[in-house]
């Protein structure tokens, strides 16, 4: 299914990454913008975000809605926790609870609808990315791999409530983003972490059986032919721009009350 096809209304997307925030107008006929970037500069609050998007809106013109990917858990527009915003210099740093503070528990729904009088959707980014690529049919599991591990799970093109796989222990008493995240791959060769990406396909399984599995973001591209030959039935997918998913996503998250009024 084409995630930029013509819905009748301009979607501002904002794909948030650990090292950079990506924004394009997804316009009504279909069509899409330019894809700007601002790099994160740490320490990264609430109100850098805010400057980032409307820097970005400025830019790109008129839109209907925005639809924004945050990694982490997002409960109803809610972040019930991010991960590397929270930290002096991005991610693996140290926390700094101040920032915990302020993203921990922020409505950033509300807040964009406030600042921006549009509606707005907030979820997470693997979800964001997920729906560029998911077919809408039978239980589809999206697992992107970049600087963690990101996941969204999908039963007849519905979104599930989103899990934080890369937060639940895996072996060694690590998590699945100590296993299989960048800071590994970079330690470990591409080869040896590849085996690790099986690994953790292979744990899953039993947890989600999935119809459908889809391996994407920055790393995929870099799982060796070895282990690939080994994921029969796996979709490999190109490092997807979140942003191409933005207006899609709301047809794919489950209905959310607008939460301010905007007339």
């Amino acid at each position: 299914m084409d995630s930029t096809a013509s819905t009748g209304l301009a979607t501002l997307c904002v794909d948030c990454g650990g090292g950079g925030i990506k924004t394009a107008l997804l316009r009504a006929d279909g069509t899409r913008s330019e894809i700007l970037r601002t790099p994160v500069t740490y320490p990264f609050a609430p109100a850098d975000l805010l400057s980032t998007v409307a820097d970005h809106a400025k830019q790109l013109g008129n839109f209907d809605r925005i639809t924004l990917g945050l990694p982490g858990m997002i409960r109803h527009g809610t972040v019930a926790y991010t991960p590397h915003y929270i930290r002096r210099a991005g991610p693996h740093t140290r926390v700094l609870p101040p920032l915990e503070e302020s993203w921990n528990g922020l409505d950033l729904q509300t807040a964009l609808e406030v600042r921006f009088r549009v509606p707005t959707l907030v979820i997470n980014d693997a979800e964001l990315a997920a729906a560029s690529v998911v077919s809408g049919h039978g239980l589809e599991l999206v697992l992107t791999l970049g600087t963690g591990l990101g996941s969204a799970f999908l039963d007849n093109g519905t979104l599930a409530p989103h899990l934080e796989i890369s937060h639940a222990p895996m072996s060694w008493g690590l998590v699945y983003d100590d296993v299989v995240g960048e800071s590994e791959r970079l330690r470990l060769g591409d080869g040896a972490w590849s085996r690790r990406i099986l690994r953790a396909v292979e744990s899953l399984w039993p947890v989600f059986r999935w119809d459908v599995l889809y391996l994407g973001g920055g790393n995929a591209a870099r799982i060796t032919p070895q282990v690939r030959a080994k994921l029969p039935g796996v979709h490999f997918v190109a490092n997807m721009a979140g942003v191409d998913g933005g207006a899609r996503a709301w047809e794919l998250a489950l209905p959310h009350p607008t939460t301010v009024e905007l007339s």
